[in-house]
């Protein structure tokens, strides 16, 4: 049985773009991984509400750590042997607050990536495949279009980054934003739908890179 490790925010924790609280985890996208990959591989759920890749949040980290960079090691250690890491990081780095560029976002991200590749955490003490996953573009924002003010025209350059951070790090990459696209709803969380899709994407991906 392999395992999967998934890695990110609040897409991942499956946050619903009405704001009513949390799909369940038959909608969520590593439900619907797992749905695709009975029998092969045991997938492990670990998505933050307002997650960043490095960026300590001073305001939504004041209670919880929102750092993924501070996350990510105990959680390879806690839940290794690891066969595939899957990374879905970057809406939260948009946020006004931190004042990122995408090719700031786009290296936060790759030093995830950096992370586990020097990690322990893969079958016999070598490290996991990795996926990482480029969030699709902000579109339209409602009531977070403070919180997320200069997003919808940042998030489009992220993609074109992510992908040469990945290629630069030689791990497995997919733009979320080809296949699926971010509720109207509240312009940054992933509807029913699109988790559909994307869980069933990233086990395609999976199956090839495990070689299933």
């Amino acid at each position: 049985m392999k395992a999967i490790l998934c890695f990110g925010d609040s897409n991942t924790w499956g946050y619903r773009p009405d704001g009513t609280g949390r799909f369940g985890w038959e909608v969520r996208w590593p439900g619907v991984l797992q749905r695709e990959l009975s029998g092969y591989a045991r997938v492990i759920e670990e998505g933050l509400n307002a997650r960043t890749s490095v960026f300590d949040d001073p305001v939504e980290g004041v209670s919880v750590c929102r750092n993924g960079s501070r996350h990510l090691p105990v959680l390879l250690e806690t839940h290794r042997p690891l066969d595939l890491v899957v990374i879905f990081l970057g809406v939260n780095d948009l946020k006004r607050r931190f004042d990122a560029a995408p090719f700031d976002i786009a290296q936060g991200a790759s030093q995830l990536v950096g992370m586990v590749q020097r990690s322990l955490a893969g079958p016999e003490g070598r490290s996991p495949q990795i996926l990482l996953i480029c969030p699709p573009p902000v579109k339209v924002l409602s009531a977070l279009a403070g919180l997320f003010e200069g997003a919808i025209a940042k998030s489009s350059g992220l993609a074109s980054e992510y992908a040469w951070q990945a290629g630069r790090a030689g791990c497995h990459f997919l733009d979320a934003g080809a296949i699926v696209s971010l509720s109207p709803e509240d312009g940054i969380h992933l509807d029913v739908e699109a988790h559909s899709v994307l869980g069933a994407k990233v086990a395609e991906l999976a199956r090839n890179i495990l070689g299933a």
